[in-house]
């Protein structure tokens, strides 16, 4: 893997590889002596300080702490993380970061409200669909990207999210029971948080206008609302304000042919009960 960008310019990848050598060095540690200091794989270690990993933000939390850098390190995988995500995803995740309200409708488990280990099955399904099996540290990386995105879910102030699933997502479950049990449960849990309203729009709603992508309407604490539309390999930032308002209106109507949030929590109950038995 390169550790440039464009000409001269260091990558966030190699400046976090950078910064955790220099740090191990300044120690007067190997890394064999600092694996076995935070129980970390000394393969793994040597991965990360050459760019070869992103990891997640748990393990710079660790090293931050074992090194006294404070946040350092987790502030440069931070700045690291955003190279993952591609460009077309970049505008849309901005936006996403410092949003008051966002309403979503998913044909699938949106990212935000995922478990890591159902992240990690999603992913690499989606990985062999794009011929790029095998490349584990490909997926692990996308995983750390979308865990770190809920973390506005718990800043203070934290936006009111609406989200409406498409009963189809919760029919089809993750390859592993106790996976799928797990998030089912998670989604529980996120609809009793006072800042996330969760709702199901049954089978029997019939057909409707936002049945051929997921849709995310965006506000923020001052100007015009957006529109995030996404299908199969495509995803488009709308900021046009009737095309805004048309799929505001589209969504109202979703919303109202939905099952209510205490509802739709039972719904969801149901489903982890019956996987239970």
């Amino acid at each position: 893997m390169t550790e440039q960008v464009d000409e001269g310019v260091e990558s966030g990848r190699a400046a976090l590889g950078r910064t955790l050598r220099l740090l191990r060095e300044k120690a007067g540690k190997s890394l064999g002596q600092l694996a076995e200091d935070t129980a970390y794989d000394k393969s793994y270690l040597y991965r990360l300080e050459t760019g070869e990993r992103l990891s997640k933000q748990t393990v710079m939390e660790d090293l931050d702490l074992y090194h006294g850098s404070g946040d350092l390190l987790v502030r440069l995988w931070k700045d690291a993380r955003k190279e993952v995500v591609k460009d077309k995803y970049k505008a849309f995740m901005e936006l996403e970061a410092t949003a008051r309200v966002m309403w979503k409708f998913q044909l699938r488990v949106p990212g935000l409200l995922q478990t890591e280990n159902y992240a990690r099955a999603v992913l690499s399904g989606l990985s062999r669909a794009q011929t790029t099996a095998g490349n584990g540290d490909e997926v692990e990386e996308q995983v750390a990207l979308r865990m770190g995105r809920q973390e506005l879910l718990y800043r203070d102030p934290a936006p009111s999210v609406r989200v409406i699933l498409d009963e189809g997502a919760l029919r089809r479950p993750a390859p592993d029971t106790r996976v799928w049990m797990d998030q089912l449960s998670h989604l529980v849990e996120a609809a009793e948080s006072p800042s996330v309203v969760l709702q199901v729009l049954p089978y029997t709603a019939g057909l409707h206008d936002l049945m051929n992508s997921d849709l995310t309407l965006i506000w923020q604490r001052v100007g015009e609302p957006v529109a995030y539309v996404e299908g199969n390999g495509f995803g488009a930032l709308i900021d046009d304000p009737d095309k805004v308002l048309a799929f505001r209106l589209s969504y109202d109507l979703v919303r109202d042919a939905a099952l209510t949030p205490g509802e739709s929590t039972a719904f969801v109950k149901r489903l982890l009960e019956e996987c239970r038995s």
